[in-house]
């Protein structure tokens, strides 16, 4: 396990956007001391029983910071004021982890009653899922609060798809600031969990940037028709355990998805995966950093926003 050497604890940013000088990872020391250790637990139980989930409660909290900043706003049901973000096209019917942080904010309400916000709640399950699945840790910064609203509209624009140009992925990242480095680090995520059928279909019949035998046993699969929500392992090779496996794929042409494959296809970030696909531990470091960075965006602190107590709605 690689804890990284992470100075971001309390530097304000200067790219737009994040802001961590209000974040504190020892923030419920005293308020709620068993915070941390009810999280991990329920986290490695859900991870146990189902690896997937890991994979799931990892990309929940990047769907929630990249959609108005890391406030919980992915976890709000519809309401008659607004209209969440679950319905979103990159969230709908492929979001999940719902209701392991529903169980986590149950059992954290009984020990410390409105006191740990449901997007810290989301914050640290991601770093617990990854270490759960034999990635790298990190330190998480802490003290957000809850969004009262929710944006669809933000959901379907800010977020990249799987059927995404590089030069839309670096865009994507480098709106909410990150580099483009960072943007092929955070991709390493792709290292666990699966992807529908419907997400890299076209990928698998009609791309030529993809190994042949990779894609035969795809189809098998995946058919041309039907089977929308068949799944298949982001990472063929070790699909539940975290690890660098996901950039040697995509040296050999073997990246589920078109937006995987773009990372490596003649392009600017070539390199980038060659490094990763050799050096384990740069990878898990750069992750690690990078995934302290996303967790500062846009935080609501302070008396901004809420602590839900149900994170499903507003108080």
């Amino acid at each position: 396990m690689i804890i990284p050497n992470v100075k971001a604890c309390f530097m304000i940013f200067s790219f737009v956007g994040i802001v961590s000088a209000q974040l504190s990872p020892s923030f419920y020391s005293t308020t709620c001391p068993s915070a941390l250790s009810i999280i991990k637990t329920q986290i490695d139980s859900a991870v146990d029983t189902e690896a997937r989930m890991g994979a799931s409660l990892l990309r929940l909290h990047f769907h929630d910071c990249f959609v108005q900043g890391c406030d919980a706003s992915v976890l709000l049901d519809d309401t008659s004021s607004f209209t969440g973000e679950k319905t979103a096209g990159p969230n709908a019917g492929s979001l999940r982890g719902f209701d392991v942080i529903d169980t986590i904010k149950s059992q954290l309400e009984v020990s410390c009653p409105n006191i740990v916000s449901c997007a810290d709640i989301i914050a640290v399950a991601a770093r617990d899922s990854v270490v759960a699945l034999g990635g790298p840790s990190w330190i998480v910064q802490l003290g957000r609060r809850d969004s009262t609203t929710a944006s669809l509209s933000s959901a379907n624009s800010d977020l990249p798809g799987p059927d995404s140009d590089l030069s839309d992925l670096i865009t994507s990242f480098s709106n909410k600031g990150f580099t483009t480095k960072e943007m092929v680090a955070l991709s390493g995520s792709h290292t666990i969990g699966q992807g529908s059928c419907r997400f890299f279909r076209n990928r698998i019949y009609n791309e030529d940037n993809i190994d042949s035998e990779f894609a035969t046993s795809l189809q098998a699969n995946c058919p041309t028709t039907g089977g929308d929500n068949n799944l298949s392992p982001l990472d063929t090779t070790t699909p539940n355990t975290f690890d660098n496996s996901y950039y040697k794929n995509l040296q050999n042409q073997k990246g589920l998805f078109h937006s995987d494959q773009e990372l490596f296809n003649d392009g600017s970030t070539d390199s980038d995966v060659d490094e990763y696909s050799s050096n384990a531990s740069t990878f898990a470091t750069d992750f690690a950093n990078a995934m302290v960075k996303m967790g500062s965006l846009n935080p609501l602190t302070g008396t901004s926003g809420e602590i839900r107590i149900d994170c499903k709605f507003v108080n």
